[in-house]
């Protein structure tokens, strides 16, 4: 594949530091995957975020979710935030065509999972994973 991966990360606490830290070193580990830029880091603290953009190495920062998904040019979404917001965040990428990262717990509930899994569902239709 050539294509170059774009990725965007919704959160930067503890686990988007760790998630940032893979998507750095995932072509050094596998060789033979698509290679990935770090295109954009989104969060809700404008001056946290900008640090946390600077010291993991993403391209851009934004603070609205909503519009990172929006991008064109974005075709993975990986979601590092609090649990509750996992749901509404994964959907809604989901239904604007991105291959979806979420870190655990998945859901808070069997219905936020089934409706994500749904969404998933549909989604994979359209070949998004």
């Amino acid at each position: 594949m050539s294509k170059v991966l774009k990725v965007a990360m919704i959160g930067y606490g503890f686990m988007g530091k760790v998630h940032s830290h893979a998507w750095r070193s995932v072509n050094r580990f596998f060789p033979d995957a698509p290679q990935v830029e770090m295109t954009v880091i989104c969060g809700r603290s404008k001056d946290a975020l900008e640090a946390a953009r600077q010291t993991f190495g993403w391209n851009e920062a934004e603070t609205d979710w909503k519009k990172v998904i929006a991008r064109s040019d974005i075709d993975i979404v990986d979601i590092c935030t609090a649990g509750d917001t996992h749901e509404e965040i994964a959907i809604a990428a989901l239904k604007a065509g991105k291959h979806v990262i979420c870190e655990k717990p998945l859901a808070n509930n069997g219905g936020e999972a089934k409706a994500m899994a749904d969404a998933a569902k549909d989604a994979a239709a359209k070949g998004v994973k």
